[in-house]
């Protein structure tokens, strides 16, 4: 989200009397890749770029073809096999070894529905949205270019007109698994493929607590991007609180705050009275992560005394509550400890174990 949100933040500073721009979109990956689909670039013919679709070895060679769409005013797709042992292929040696196909498309500020403004209408969404690319067109097929963006609602009716059942088929599918997907469709009229993507809302912090360590956890998280609010007592907290952070929150006003799936809290007051309310409070919600500063035996007092006030900790409770919180990573200053918790988040939303990744077996990513 946070490459979208500054790709949207770019796309308002052009001055189109002046430039043209262009989306690059990495629709489909098979095999290795630095980035994989659904990564963006913003680019400007001035030369310019933001986001990124590779580690550095493609933006290059990207930029001049996104040129060349732009003067044509056309979108296209670009290949690229760094597979192959060609010395004069793109990428080759440089530390990719897949196949990768990005859209090129040039962005029209007259256009409501162009790429960009596609996904701004997706940044505060507390929800997974599906936005569909049509990535490739093989017959005759009206109202309907490469290259065009649409937010899955009663827009894409008329793609429904020619593909139906297995179109909305294959978009539950990747809004039960959060994966995006490219898929290829038959129909009378030929063939078209659609990139169906998911864009998952940012991860929404909730940090109890307003001592000195809070500001380094708070920096960390907005840096990858997440959504970051802090209840403490206003009074008591550097202004810069209120710079970095998305929301201020008073303490008894916490509840006001609605947590969705992609929200977690994280319980860092250092009093052990007011880590408990909190505690207490999150566990009569849905919240799927509870994170607790401190050593274990402090939560099991507060276990002891959440079980003599009659609210037994189920096996299901115990799995959401991080305590101690993070990863092992032999972290001892506030921005080590801030890098593992944010670590452990990550592999919650993930499903991954955290370990060395020299140990895992397979693929890094699962397509």
């Amino acid at each position: 989200m946070k490459e979208i949100k500054a790709i949207v933040e770019a796309y308002h500073k052009i001055d189109f009397t002046k430039n043209k721009a262009a989306l690059a979109t990495v629709v489909r990956v098979e095999g290795s890749s630095y980035r994989r689909s659904g990564a963006r670039m913003l680019i400007i013919d001035s030369g310019e770029w933001i986001g990124g679709i590779s580690g550095g070895c493609l933006e290059g060679d990207a930029l001049k073809k996104a040129k060349f769409a732009m003067a044509q005013n056309k979108a296209t797709m670009v290949t690229y096999d760094t597979t192959d042992d060609d010395p004069y292929q793109i990428g080759v040696g440089l530390g990719c070894n897949g196949i990768i196909d990005i859209l090129l498309a040039p962005l029209s500020p007259q256009d409501s529905n162009n790429q960009v403004l596609t996904l701004q209408n997706c940044i505060e969404s507390r929800k997974p949205n599906i936005i569909i690319t049509v990535t490739n067109l093989r017959g005759n097929f009206k109202n309907i270019q490469l290259g065009q963006a649409y937010k899955y609602d009663a827009k894409i009716d008329f793609l429904l007109n020619y593909i139906s059942e297995n179109l909305i088929t294959d978009i539950n599918n990747c809004l039960q698994s959060e994966k995006s997907k490219s898929k290829v469709y038959q129909c009378q009229e030929g063939e078209i493929t659609l990139f169906i993507e998911v864009i998952i809302p940012a991860t929404h912090l909730m940090m109890f607590g307003g001592n000195y360590d809070i500001y380094p956890m708070v920096k960390l998280a907005k840096e990858v991007g997440w959504k970051v609010s802090v209840v403490c007592n206003p009074l008591k907290v550097h202004k810069l609180l209120f710079e970095i952070a998305d929301n201020v929150i008073e303490k008894d006003k916490h509840e006001e705050i609605e947590i969705d799936p992609y929200t977690v809290a994280l319980l860092m007051a250092h009093d052990y009275e007011t880590d408990f309310k909190n505690m207490r409070n999150l566990l009569k919600t849905s919240i799927k992560y509870i994170g607790m500063l401190g050593p274990k035996k402090r939560t099991d007092k507060m276990f002891l005394k959440l079980s003599e006030e009659g609210n037994t900790i189920s096996d299901e409770d115990l799995a959401r509550i991080a305590t101690p919180v993070g990863l092992d990573i032999g972290g001892a200053n506030p921005e080590e400890i801030a890098i593992s918790i944010i670590a452990e988040i990550k592999t919650i939303f993930t499903g991954r174990t955290g370990q060395r990744l020299k140990f895992r077996e397979g693929a890094i990513y699962e397509d």
